[in-house]
């Protein structure tokens, strides 16, 4: 979608940001179908990353999706499968050809229209990529794992079993999650409330970042955290596993308690590289 055709189509949606005239929702429809197909090509995002390297949501965009969810109606969802599903008729499933150049593994995998799924994606059973969500070329989405609402997935990440990458939809300008190209999230990881992993990235297994977590980097002696709008970043090529910190007064250091903090023990180097390339046997 050019630049003129997405200005048009973000003012048709903001028509309808706080409700939809009586009469008008088949004009509304027709916008949110617009967004959506948008969305599903990849010519517009919940998200993007400006010259400047810092992210910025399109609150616009994540508002034509919250449309979508007042426009709809409830009723059966085709499946061609024994189960019966059940949602919002504006959100059925994404239909995709062998033409589209995704793997998906049979095993209960869903991918929920209004999303980019890039060429060269390989999506192993089951997991689910959820709407407004960007998930670029050659990345595996692994068993269990949840790609959130409007998470932004860059080129050759490999997001490991059971990993959980959270969404937002509201409030329409927060950030979602931002995992950069080359990251290796680990199994059973979680990265929630907008947090960014930098490129080329390993998070180890059960390593989880939130909002409220700060990352102890033993390599350049800082802690990373949240900071007022600016959200938790992790630098490229760290490596970064869990790890404690202990409680330094009160009962809790009379227990001995530690409390759970991340900790960015090196950054990238031949050998982390070797051991990611053998995920290439994979693909």
């Amino acid at each position: 979608m050019g630049t003129d055709s997405a200005g048009t189509l973000r003012e048709t949606l903001a028509r309808y940001e706080s409700a939809v005239p009586p009469g008008e929702e088949p004009a509304a429809r027709v916008a949110f179908n617009q967004l959506k197909a948008a969305l599903n090509d990849g010519t517009v995002r919940a998200a993007q990353r400006g010259p400047d390297g810092e992210w910025r949501a399109n609150a616009w965009v994540k508002a034509g999706i919250l449309l979508g969810f007042r426009l709809g109606r409830l009723g059966p969802a085709a499946t061609g499968g024994p189960f019966p599903y059940y949602d919002k008729d504006t959100y059925p499933l994404r239909h995709l050809t062998a033409e589209d150049g995704v793997r998906i593994v049979p095993g209960g995998s869903a991918i929920r229209d209004g999303c980019y799924v890039a060429p060269g994606v390989v999506c192993m059973p089951p997991m689910y990529i959820n709407v407004g969500a960007y998930v670029d070329e050659g990345t595996m989405v692994d068993s269990h794992a949840l790609v959130g609402s409007c998470a932004q997935i860059g080129r050759r990440v490999h997001l490991s079993a059971a990993a959980q990458i959270g969404g937002v939809l509201e409030p329409a300008g927060a950030l979602p999650v931002i995992i950069e190209d080359e990251v290796l999230v680990g199994g059973s990881c979680g990265v929630y409330e907008g947090t960014i992993v930098r490129e080329r990235a390993v998070l180890a297994p059960g390593t989880f970042l939130t909002g409220g977590t700060a990352v102890f980097d033993l390599v350049h002696d800082r802690v990373y955290r949240r900071d007022g709008e600016r959200p938790l970043e992790i630098p490229a090529g760290a490596v970064v596993v869990p790890g404690t910190r202990p409680v330094r007064s009160g009962p809790g250091r009379e227990a001995g308690i530690g409390l759970y903090a991340p900790v960015i023990v090196k950054y990238r180097d031949e050998k982390t590289d070797t051991a990611v390339r053998l995920e290439e046997l994979l693909r």
